[in-house]
């Protein structure tokens, strides 16, 4: 019996037993140290990630997996006619997916690869796998879940707060300029999703008091009262994340919550302390 097979990259920021429960198989990105290359949550944690951080002084970065890579990685999880849906990273944010399209079109005669941009990254890739799931799990066609995903991608909205612009200034995740003055001003800006899936500094505050506060404004302005699922994310301040957890209940209108740690392939560009909200409209009956 042919199966679907949901794929997802570690640049994905899940919770705690989704992995298992959702069926859900992720392609390592590589994290490179100097001459070192690491596995994310196969040979680097999270934690060893920051100690070797505090150790070296240095800023990591990330490579991407080859079409050779991932080809090997869908014949360990896949069998001869299989469905695979692949679900990675926005393609303004990292070339991941047009290697999963590049291995897809050398794998056609054995797999049916569906590449998929999610647009974003983060817990919305989380979300995206775990909708794909229950959906194919209800006897939803290949296309009616891609049709659904899509509808996620239009209506996601992802906003960070970054206690630090170091990282994200040596990533060339932001603007050099803009990084280099927020960084001298003490300022702590907010960072966006923009609807081609690329990252934009939409504001700077003065505090991060504010800048928390101004998080949970922007939520409110893109989603309003509507039903929604959302999602904390944090880099290594869960007190901060509960914190907004505790509002977000309080706020708005939440189907599912959940808190979970940014990724290393996403703290490595953005730094310790950064603070995030993740949602998305249910749209129910």
């Amino acid at each position: 019996m042919n199966t679907l097979k949901i794929v997802t990259d570690s640049a994905a920021d899940m919770p705690d037993g989704w992995v298992s429960k959702y069926k859900i198989d992720v392609l390592p990105i590589n994290i490179q140290f100097g001459e070192r290359t690491y596995r994310q949550g196969i040979d680097l944690s999270n934690d060893q990630f920051y100690e070797l951080v505090e150790q070296t002084h240095r800023i990591p970065t990330t490579s991407l997996p080859t079409p050779g890579q991932i080809i090997e990685f869908y014949e360990k999880i896949a069998k001869a006619g299989d469905s695979i849906l692949s679900i990675h990273v926005s393609g303004k944010l990292s070339g991941t997916v047009a290697m999963v399209q590049q291995a897809a079109k050398e794998v056609a005669e054995r797999f049916k690869v569906f590449p998929f941009d999610s647009g974003g990254g983060s817990a919305m890739l989380a979300y995206l796998c775990r909708e794909a799931r229950v959906l194919g799990k209800a006897g939803a066609t290949i296309q009616d879940i891609i049709a659904r995903l899509e509808y996620i991608r239009r209506k996601i909205t992802i906003i960070f707060t970054v206690d630090n612009l170091d990282f994200a200034r040596l990533s060339g995740r932001v603007n050099r300029l803009q990084s280099s003055i927020s960084s001298l001003l003490k300022i702590k800006p907010i960072i966006t999703l923009k609807e081609n899936g690329s990252l934009d500094m939409a504001e700077n505050v003065r505090t991060r008091s504010r800048s928390l506060e101004r998080i949970l404004e922007l939520l409110k302005q893109r989603v309003g009262d509507s039903k929604v699922n959302v999602a904390i994310v944090h880099a290594r301040d869960l007190p901060t994340a509960v914190l907004i957890r505790d509002r977000v209940q309080k706020l708005f209108n939440v189907k599912d919550l959940i808190t979970t740690e940014l990724s290393i392939s996403v703290a490595a560009h953005l730094g310790p302390r950064t603070v995030g909200v993740v949602a998305y409209p249910v749209e129910e009956g």
